[in-house]
């Protein structure tokens, strides 16, 4: 299984960017999505997630600026990413819970920068 990450850039504060993730291989079915991220000396945190059923959940302090959604049928993780602010900047990592040969497993994609300037 492989995720791939993408959409990451450079963008003002203010602006917005669009992260998708799509997940490949030997995929039954996918429990959580996520996205998580990273900015230098800080440890990963948990950005967003969303389940199975589309229930979703995000850090406080992306709430009313970020939205995560899924395409089930590609198996495709998004995040929309509004009014973002300098403080957004970090490497953002795809995360997903996958069922594989009757076993649930996690998988992590290889990050996309996010630059926010001020």
């Amino acid at each position: 299984v492989q995720l791939q990450a993408s959409g990451g850039g450079l963008v003002q504060a203010g602006g917005s960017l669009r992260l998708s993730c799509a997940a490949s291989g030997n995929i039954f079915s996918i429990n959580n999505m996520e996205w998580h991220r990273q900015a230098p000396g800080k440890q990963r945190e948990l950005v967003a997630a969303i389940s199975s059923s589309g229930r979703t959940n995000y850090a406080d302090s992306v709430k009313g600026r970020f939205t995560i959604s899924r395409d089930f049928a590609k198996n495709t993780v998004y995040l929309q990413m509004n009014s973002l602010k300098p403080e957004d900047t970090a490497v953002y990592y795809c995360a997903a819970n996958v069922w594989v040969a009757g076993t649930p497993r996690n998988y992590w994609g290889q990050g996309t920068q996010v630059t926010v300037s001020s």
